[in-house]
């Protein structure tokens, strides 16, 4: 009986890592729809990690931190790849354990938490990133781009994870 239950777990962990290295693919591809703005871009990557968040809960750390360093690196932004691995990383990270729960899927209102965390994450990891790199008004002309951002990524995912309702990873 043990063996069935191993057999079982090294099935689901393998059916984890894959869906991550999916989803990272499908993070990286989000970033690459991007609008440009005077010190970045604005992208649909975080709606892809909202909906990772949903579907493989605190796990999503993996796939937004890779997928969107990736993007960093392939759109010429060297300066951001460390930044943005720990910044979306931890979006995917917060979200997921917010929208965790064992018996049934989040309300709305979770849903909304969970991105809304996750998002504040986001704002504020990249205005401490730039005041770092650039200066506190660059940083600060970075803010509505990153709230535009992240309303476009509670727009689409928090529909989306309804869609979804019988995925889980």
């Amino acid at each position: 009986m043990s063996d069935n239950k191993s057999v079982r777990n090294r099935k689901k962990t393998l059916r984890l890592i894959a869906f991550c290295g999916i989803t990272a693919a499908f993070v990286f591809l989000g970033t690459q729809l991007r609008i440009p703005t005077a010190i970045g871009y604005i992208n649909l990557g975080d709606a892809v990690i909202l909906i990772a968040s949903y579907v493989i809960g605190p796990a999503a750390f993996f796939p937004a931190a890779i997928g969107s360093a990736i993007a960093d690196l392939i759109a010429g932004y060297p300066m951001y790849i460390l930044p943005t691995f720990v910044i979306k990383g931890l979006m995917g990270l917060a979200a997921g354990f917010i929208l965790k729960h064992p018996e049934h899927r989040p309300h709305l209102v979770k849903r909304l938490l969970a991105g809304v965390a996750a998002e504040i994450i986001m704002v504020i990891g990249y205005f401490a990133v730039e005041v770092f790199l650039y200066d506190v008004a660059a940083a600060a002309a970075s803010i509505p781009f990153n709230l535009i951002q992240a309303a476009a990524a509670l727009v689409i995912a928090v529909p989306v994870t309804y869609l979804l309702k019988n995925i889980k990873a």
